[in-house]
């Protein structure tokens, strides 16, 4: 699945009162999110996905790619280009308060949205190193 079939855009990240979001729109082929949400009983839910964002090493420190994998078999949903100062952004608002909580929201290309209430999400170098400072991973969570 391209990159280019995605927009990206986060809410609630200046709000002290909202849990930010993530809200990624599609506009792919027809029914091809909604495959890859798939899973034997049905639609995968937010236990079973799991959400990356590594940063480009193409000279643009503002570069990265978000990707929500499967957690389960490893194959990825969909990954999408998005700015680094927009995922500062949502783990800074999401790290606030007494947890660190956010959303994704994915509309297909039939206007049908599906929310994920998330907690981790995991932010890597162009190098692969983890970046725990810049990551979202709750209290009593190990890697």
């Amino acid at each position: 699945m391209r990159r280019d079939y995605f927009e990206v855009e986060c809410s609630g990240v200046d709000e002290s009162n909202d849990r930010p979001v993530i809200a990624i729109t599609y506009d792919g082929p027809t029914g091809l999110l909604t495959e890859r949400l798939s899973a034997a009983d049905g639609t995968l839910d937010a236990s079973e996905l799991d959400v990356a964002y590594r940063q480009t090493a193409e000279g643009d420190e503002t570069a990265g790619v978000l990707s929500i994998a499967n957690r389960i078999t490893g194959d990825f949903v969909l990954e999408t280009n998005v700015e680094s100062a927009t995922i500062e952004s949502l783990v800074g608002a999401a790290g606030d308060g007494d947890g660190t909580s956010y959303q994704i929201r994915l509309t297909d290309g039939d206007g049908k949205s599906t929310i994920y209430d998330k907690e981790i999400l995991l932010v890597y170098d162009e190098s692969g190193s983890l970046c725990r400072g810049e990551s979202l991973i709750p209290g009593g969570v190990e890697l």
